[in-house]
């Protein structure tokens, strides 16, 4: 595969909008700022009306929720680009926190989807809401409509919501389709599209299933699973996972083969080592990712707490706990 030439950039500022953790006793630190509640209750963000405190009201705290969402300001000398990267799992916790953290709808750009696990996706609807009508291009991969179950041990298959191309066609959304890398914002940002598996412990997830033709087939891979990636002047890249379905170490390694660039500036996102399938592969995870050397390292959504504390034990100085209203400036 020829090397993809990725622009540099001078800076990224990205803000989580949606995690499974909100902590507001975090505190900044260098080139990260945290919406604690000393900034609430100095007003950093809205309040609302309350029967037990109605002289003042009480700020607006952040929405935890099990999912994932991301805004990443790009900026290349005076410019500032914004795209948004997955969208959560409810049609409101995303752009409610949106609006608590003052941050406009309509600076999105373009929107990238991970996959189509409804926990990245379902945040659509909100946005849509906040602007009217969603003129944007949505990137995913073409298998992202896939209909998927699960089939846990000792347990009735379950179905898992799948998203709908009409209805997001519907709404305004322009659905681009690529299963190949793709660049985005002049070339200041590349998705990767599927990702290569070369990892010998991240073999997917064995009781994934999706529907082909008329019966449910084994979907360990999840080949829709995508990632963003931003080359940083100087310092290497920042990479973006939803889930991390392709294997956080496989999606790394793809993203230095395709740029060329052997740095890591930072990884972020979900790592999905979370539970007793995926927990056995922490250990060589943490391993391979300390090969790797990532400056910056903030494990998210599905990575679970057993893998989070072994990454902070293996990375001291590169770990940060992510939580919702977390901006990294990098």
């Amino acid at each position: 595969m020829a090397t993809i030439e990725l622009e540099p950039v001078d800076r990224i500022r990205l803000t989580i909008l949606m995690d499974n953790v909100t902590d507001p006793l975090l505190v900044d630190q260098d080139g990260v700022a945290r919406m604690n509640w000393p900034k609430a209750l100095l007003g950093a963000i809205p309040r609302s009306g309350s029967q037990t405190s109605p002289e003042r009201g009480v700020p607006d705290a952040l929405i935890a929720e099990p999912g994932f969402s991301a805004l990443v300001r790009i900026c290349k000398g005076e410019g500032d680009r914004t795209l948004l990267f997955d969208t959560g799992v409810s049609p409101r916790g995303m752009v409610e926190n949106m609006r608590r953290l003052g941050i406009s709808p309509g600076d999105v750009e373009v929107i990238v989807l991970s996959h189509g696990h409804w926990d990245h996706v379902t945040g659509l609807e909100g946005l849509v809401s906040a602007l009217g009508r969603a003129a944007l291009p949505v990137m995913i991969h073409p298998e992202f409509w896939s209909r998927r179950r699960i089939r846990f041990p000792g347990l009735e298959p379950a179905e898992l919501p799948a998203a709908s191309r009409p209805a997001l066609e519907g709404m305004g959304f322009e659905i681009v389709e690529e299963r190949r890398p793709s660049f985005l914002l002049d070339r200041s940002a590349l998705v990767t599209g599927e990702v290569d598996r070369t990892s010998e412990f991240e073999t997917g997830f064995r009781c994934h299933e999706a529907r082909r033709g008329s019966r449910w087939r084994p979907d360990p891979l999840i080949l829709d699973d995508q990632a963003l990636v931003v080359r940083l002047r100087d310092r290497g890249l920042v990479i973006l996972s939803g889930c991390g379905h392709a294997g956080i170490v496989n999606t790394v390694r793809y993203a230095q083969k395709l740029t060329a660039e052997p740095k890591v500036a930072a990884i972020i996102g979900g790592f999905h080592l979370s539970g007793p399938m995926f927990e056995p592969i922490i250990a060589p995870t943490v391993e391979a990712l300390g090969a790797l050397s990532p400056a910056l390292l903030v494990p998210a959504h599905c990575t679970g707490w057993k893998a989070a504390h072994q990454l902070a034990a293996g990375f001291p100085e590169a770990f940060l706990q992510c939580a919702v209203g977390t901006t990294i400036n990098i």
